[in-house]
């Protein structure tokens, strides 16, 4: 595996890690809150955002209109079943999602949720240093690289990792913010 591979799949880390940030709460509406609710749409699951259109009309209200209108109960439904703690009410066209003020108690359940994301996302950048540091001394081991190169290329793995695992620690911080913030 080279560096740029590494960086590459460090960066995707990341990114997934962001995109878990997301689906938390906070005390506002926020479209992404529902990127992972998943509608049984003709015997298909379906991204609820594949069926609706999905937009906050103000900072405590997420409303969520379905393309095909017929498929308003399926989508309260998914909704009510998934894991976001809000319950839709439908007025026959629309689903109105109304985001309660966090309490205190649930504030500090969305900061460790935020705590094992970012620990995952760490987890991950970890195993890409390990597979890549195996890939650096196979090819040392092969003669394909000397002693130096191998200690040099190390180096930089572990300078990217570092880099890395310190962009998770900062949105982390942001997002304990955004949550721990009234």
């Amino acid at each position: 595996m080279k560096l740029a591979e590494a960086e590459s799949k460090m960066q995707h880390s990341v990114e997934a890690t962001q995109r878990s940030f997301n689906t938390i709460r906070t005390g506002r509406a926020n479209a992404s809150l529902l990127d992972k609710v998943q509608v049984e749409y003709y015997g298909t699951p379906t991204a609820l955002k594949s069926l609706a259109n999905i937009s906050t009309p103000d900072a405590s209200t997420i409303l969520i209109q379905p393309y095909d209108k017929s498929s308003l109960n399926i989508v309260e439904k998914a909704i009510s079943l998934s894991d976001i703690g809000i319950t839709p009410s439908n007025d026959g066209s629309v689903i109105r999602l109304n985001i309660p003020p966090l309490t205190s108690d649930r504030r500090k359940e969305f900061v460790k949720m935020a705590a094992k994301y970012a620990e995952e996302g760490r987890v991950g950048i970890r195993n890409i240093r390990r597979d890549a540091l195996d890939s650096i001394r196979k090819q040392e081991k092969a003669a394909e690289m000397s002693e130096d190169e191998s200690r040099d290329q190390q180096d930089k793995l572990q300078k990217l990792t570092n880099k890395y695992t310190a962009r998770i620690d900062e949105l982390l911080a942001d997002k304990e913010k955004d949550i721990t913030t009234v």
